[in-house]
């Protein structure tokens, strides 16, 4: 009886440790965005695009982080690494729309091939669950090449 007391009491504890580990992720911060977008445009200079991409979508590479990641774009609207959702590699995403009816990426673009950089916001999935949640998001022209990173903090 003891034994399965102590079992019983264990496994609540590892629960409740668990549950406390999720829901009190770190948040990444928009410094930490613009961050990682510089860094991720600095890789794409030093070694290339294709090998640079390959470690922008690697879920555990060192472009995801606390509740954040960095994925890639081509300027005609092809997503070309997105460590979060890898199906979405390949595809033209130009005429997506987030729940509010916002076309987002044809906002991103003109963003970049205006002035480079900077922030804009929409709605999108937040990772590991199933909230549609506010995204804010640094975007950043990677100089000579027709690719933008992106970089975003999610407000819920």
């Amino acid at each position: 009886m003891k034994r399965a007391t102590l079992l019983l009491t264990g496994f609540v504890f590892l629960l409740v440790f668990c549950v406390g580990i999720s829901l009190g992720q770190e948040k990444a911060t928009k410094e930490e965005c613009v961050a990682k977008c510089k860094e991720a445009v600095a890789l794409i200079k030093e070694i290339g695009v294709e090998a640079s991409l390959a470690k922008i979508k690697d879920p555990k590479g060192p472009f995801v982080w606390k509740d954040s990641y960095v994925y890639a774009s081509s300027l005609d609207g092809v997503n070309l690494a997105h460590p979060m959702a890898p199906g979405l590699t390949g595809r033209n995403m130009r005429g997506l729309k987030d729940p509010n009816g916002k076309m987002f990426v044809v906002e991103q673009e003109e963003l970049v091939k205006n002035a480079g950089e900077g922030w804009m916001e929409y709605h999108w999935e937040k990772p590991g669950t199933k909230q549609i949640a506010r995204k804010v998001c640094y975007v950043l022209r990677v100089p000579g090449e027709n690719i933008y990173v992106s970089a975003g903090i999610y407000e819920d």
